[in-house]
């Protein structure tokens, strides 16, 4: 483990071995850190949630997984309620400024560009990649896989393997970053058909789902849990404003 001079660990933070923790950062006492995570200067790990009704005696803390890296100026706040956690996952790297409010879940292997502003209870799923500027609001899903471009506002709900930029605009599906996951040929066409059975058809998202998961004809686990991703949340879906390709390049 290195700590940098002028380094703040607060009495009760818990750090896994081979941390960094560099100059000028704070790593407050609600904070556990995994293996090997990297903190920058600057950088605020379990600050106060910026919640006019929270109460700072609250037993609530954050969470950083193995091998997380947190660069310049990085805030994660830490949650509202007793005993629960903020939580950023493993091998996730936040760039500068970037910013997690209370009770956020970030998933494994997430990439939050410069200056990401996430609001509060936003749970992004593992390999999700979010452009800089891109300000999330609170309680939004973004799916496992997902691509934000930067400087997109969301509003609402981004399904897994899909890509949106702008306003709330469903851009097509992230047919690349699925090729480089590994994804093979044939589970790629299946989420197509079903991206384009939900996202390209008139009609409600969470019955066009959900009929195609009656169906029967999606078995693949990768396409369930995409459909399976509008049967729950509390605001709407990302839509694209008019028809076209499937994010293919």
């Amino acid at each position: 483990m290195r700590i940098h001079p002028t380094a703040i660990i607060e009495d009760g933070a818990r750090l896994g071995a081979d941390c960094i923790i560099h100059a000028h950062a704070l790593i407050t006492r609600h904070s556990v850190l995994g293996n090997g995570v990297v903190v920058h200067p600057f950088a605020v790990i379990g600050g106060d949630p910026q919640d006019l009704g929270f109460k700072t005696e609250t037993e609530s803390g954050v969470v950083i997984g193995d091998r997380t890296v947190l660069r310049e100026h990085v805030t994660v706040n830490r949650a509202t309620k007793p005993g629960t956690a903020t939580t950023i996952g493993a091998d996730c790297f936040l760039m500068a400024t970037s910013h997690v409010a209370h009770d956020g879940q970030v998933g494994d292997r997430v990439i939050l560009a410069n200056q990401v502003l996430l609001a509060g209870h936003v749970h992004v799923g593992e390999r999700a990649f979010i452009g800089g500027g891109a300000g999330i609001h609170q309680f939004c899903r973004i799916g496992e896989s997902a691509m934000i471009g930067g400087l997109t506002r969301l509003t609402r709900d981004v399904p897994p393997y899909t890509m949106t930029a702008e306003r709330d605009e469903l851009v097509g599906l992230n047919a690349i970053g699925l090729r480089r996951r590994g994804f093979s040929a044939t589970t790629i066409a299946e989420i197509r058909r079903a991206f384009h059975a939900v996202c390209r058809t008139v009609g409600n998202p969470r019955e066009l789902a959900a009929a195609a998961l009656a169906s029967g004809d999606y078995p693949s686990p990768e396409t369930q849990r995409f459909l399976a991703f509008f049967a729950t949340g509390k605001r709407g879906f990302v839509r694209a404003h008019a028809a076209g390709d499937d994010g293919e390049s």
